[in-house]
């Protein structure tokens, strides 16, 4: 009896406290605009079906990648309208050199998109993970802390790498550069 009611004990603070986790790693937009200063916003590629790209992958041609779809158009689309009525505005759009990437940035319209290499998927190791970070790392050292909040649209495995975060198409992430800290950033309408 007493192993049941340890159980049931544990099962409960467990439960409890990843609620009260993921409570507390939330930002909504209003709150991130209060502090977006020294900000960046990681933004996963909007909806492109599929996992990993095709074997015939090249990084120059996008009818050899995974492309969004009409609903990944729709929600990039929608992301940016959103943003634009909140009023965040970006110093800089930097994107993954993926066709994907660069086209949520195109949609989303919030400003003029650069390609970085530290931005790309090392999922699939078409790009070499720890140079990929190495690149980000030093990316993000250079940027100016007091000025407006940063996009970066990148891939999965990025954002999970740079913030422990996970996040489906077209999710966004706060990252605070002086802090290192990652909040999931809801987004309404």
């Amino acid at each position: 009896m007493f192993k049941i009611i340890f159980i049931f004990i544990f099962i409960f603070c467990f439960l409890f406290s990843n609620f009260s986790y993921a409570e507390n790693n939330i930002i909504n937009l209003t709150e991130f605009k209060k502090a977006s200063y020294g900000k960046i916003i990681f933004i996963r590629h909007a909806l492109a079906p599929g996992n990993g790209d095709p074997t015939n992958f090249k990084m120059d041609d996008c009818s050899s990648q995974r492309n969004l779809n009409k609903e990944g158009v729709n929600q990039a689309l929608t992301v940016g309208k959103i943003l634009k009525k909140n009023e965040i505005f970006f110093e800089t759009v930097y994107s993954s050199m993926w066709c994907r990437c660069l086209q949520t940035s195109q949609y989303m319209d919030v400003g003029k998109t650069i390609p970085h290499k530290g931005l790309n998927s090392f999922y699939e190791n078409i790009v070499d993970k720890q140079e990929t970070l190495i690149s980000l790392n030093n990316l993000i050292l250079k940027l100016d802390h007091s000025q407006k909040p940063i996009l970066m649209v990148t891939h999965y495995v990025v954002i999970k790498a740079i913030t422990g975060l996970s996040v489906s198409s077209g999710e966004m992430v706060a990252y605070n550069i002086k802090t290192k800290q990652s909040k999931y950033l809801k987004v309404e309408n």
